[in-house]
């Protein structure tokens, strides 16, 4: 696809949020025997996906939680509305390597069966500071470097787990404020040193740079994951109220944004109809791509350039250095 270039303020906002027509859950959608795992699945888009999905007679769903008391709090109401649906509440903080792995290896050993997975969790707008267990900043460890180490390690499962000749389903949520990213440290080498310097990093630009530096690793994931084993794609649910995304920003902005909202975001539910759509609904045709409004969208323009390009190289090759700890080369190897 031809990469859009119209601005995205206000032009495909506009389009975003008031000319689309949103596309509905096929009624007879049916996730009756599948397994699936849906992350940041206590509050906002996570916990609706999650209900929308029991609702469509999945018969286990695994809600990975930060903190297991909200989870089960969630997941209360949830048992007694769908008493035959098996719903597990498993810890996995996104702030910690440890925690991932560990999460991954309850799913290799306590799940039979894995059919999809929907990776919701990620933070906002959230002040400066280095997580002292990686060194990194924090948006870009938990929106980037630790959505994909889990979307890696999962790989394996998604594959072996899913009915034969039915490829596992990773969807990964983003944003396409990607498109308005200024990411100032674009050529610096080695590149993810440079989100640790404070002098540089701002609140208003992280969260979008973050998520696209999500985009341009799935542009080479992609490349080497097969749809016939895991169809992997990315999706953006529209600007959405409901959820706790802004809960960071100063006093102002949060007026200026709830003035927002109230005119033109969409619903959690409604959102949360784009992340099925994407992970049940759309087949092998959404692998490696971008939903949003959803239908396929094209990458942000950036990575359609030359320098888009030699970024995105060095961006992987210094990914899949971070994650050589879990051998993640031949993790990718093997699928």
């Amino acid at each position: 696809m031809a990469p859009n270039t119209a601005p995205f303020f206000p032009n495909q906002f506009i389009k975003n949020q008031f000319r689309t027509k949103p596309h509905p859950t096929p009624k007879d959608t049916d996730l009756s025997g599948q397994t699936i795992i849906v992350t940041g699945s206590n509050t906002g888009l996570g916990l609706e996906c999650a209900k929308q999905l029991l609702s469509y007679k999945l018969s286990h769903l695994v809600m990975a939680v930060r903190s297991i008391d909200k989870g089960e709090a969630a997941a209360a109401p949830l048992r007694k509305q769908y008493p035959s649906a098996k719903i597990d509440v498993w810890p996995l903080d996104m702030t910690s390597y440890e925690s991932i792995q560990t999460f991954v290896s309850k799913v290799d050993t306590d799940l039979p069966r894995l059919d999809v997975a929907v990776l919701n969790a990620g933070i906002g707008f959230q002040p400066f500071q280095i997580v002292k267990s990686t060194g990194h900043e924090l948006t870009v460890q938990v929106n980037y470097l630790s959505t994909m180490l889990l979307a890696i390690l999962l790989l394996p499962a998604l594959k072996n787990k899913s009915p034969a000749g039915k490829p596992g389903r990773l969807t990964i949520s983003t944003a396409m404020l990607s498109a308005t990213a200024k990411f100032p440290n674009k050529n610096a080498v080695p590149l993810l040193p440079s989100f640790n310097d404070e002098s540089i990093w701002d609140m208003s630009d992280i969260y979008s740079t973050s998520k696209l530096l999500g985009q341009m690793f799935l542009w080479k994931l992609t490349d080497i994951v097969s749809a016939d084993n895991v169809v992997i794609n990315m999706v953006e649910p529209g600007f959405i109220k409901g959820t706790d995304l802004h809960r960071e920003r100063p006093g102002a902005a949060q007026f200026m944004l709830g003035l927002m909202k109230s005119v033109s975001a969409r619903s959690v539910q409604l959102g949360a109809t784009a992340y099925i759509d994407a992970a049940v609904v759309k087949g092998r045709e959404a692998h490696g791509c971008i939903l949003g409004n959803w239908e396929i969208e094209p990458y942000v323009p950036f990575q359609y350039t030359a320098e888009g390009k030699k970024v995105t190289e060095q961006l992987w090759t210094e990914t899949l250095a971070e994650f050589a700890f879990v051998k993640a080369e031949q993790i990718l190897k093997s699928v």
